[in-house]
């Protein structure tokens, strides 16, 4: 089996700036509801008054770009009653719309919402990591239209002998649920995954 590729994300470069998910609409002729990668805003902390009038803070916010993490253990595969989910040698996770029935199931189970509905065709969709740009020896469009250079690719091994093996932060769920082929690199206010610290600051976006 060919090793599994994954995305890696650096927190600390990302300005929220939101090219990553255009590109994706963009390339994969995409509603302007269907986003494939998302840009999550999580935020958090406050003011205090200090004794002799002065002001301390604990404010904090960052932005995490999130799509099909082709995790290693696809759970929307493992549920999908007309087989319609598959993983390549290379892991990545693709739907074949000529098999799915559109029961939504695998956007139930699914911990990122990955998956999505498609009005227009009755079937579900979601990232497919660009296999064509992938087949032909090129970046995700995700990847090669971010301006900060806050997101890449590579087999997953070798994301985590570079970066670490960080896969989870808030406000994504646990990474024990499905093995992400993820790999983050937070920063100083990047808060662990499940904490109060903060709220998702634009929810109508994710």
């Amino acid at each position: 089996m060919a090793n599994q590729l994954a995305f890696y994300f650096n927190t600390a470069r990302c300005t929220g700036c939101k090219a990553c998910q255009v590109a994706c609409q963009d390339k994969h002729d995409l509603s302007p509801e269907m986003r494939w990668r998302r840009v999550a805003e999580f935020s958090g902390g406050e003011w205090t008054r200090n004794p002799d009038n002065t002001y301390s803070h604990s404010v904090f916010a960052y932005y995490v770009s999130v799509a099909c993490n082709h995790c290693e253990q696809p759970i929307c595969k493992e549920v999908c009653p007309a087989a319609a989910i598959s993983k390549r040698d290379d892991g990545i996770v693709l739907i074949d719309e000529d098999k799915c029935i559109g029961c939504r199931y695998c956007e139930w189970a699914c911990p990122y919402a990955a998956p999505q509905f498609n009005d227009d065709k009755g079937t579900m969709s979601k990232c497919t990591f660009c296999s064509d740009y992938i087949d032909a020896g090129q970046s995700p469009a995700c990847v090669a239209a971010c301006p900060s250079r806050a997101l890449e690719f590579g087999e997953l091994e070798e994301l985590r002998a570079k970066y670490g093996t960080l896969a989870e932060v808030a406000p994504l769920p646990e990474a024990r649920f499905t093995d992400p082929a993820l790999v983050i690199n937070p920063t100083a206010h990047t808060q662990p995954v499940a904490s109060r610290a903060g709220v998702l600051a634009n929810p109508e976006e994710i």
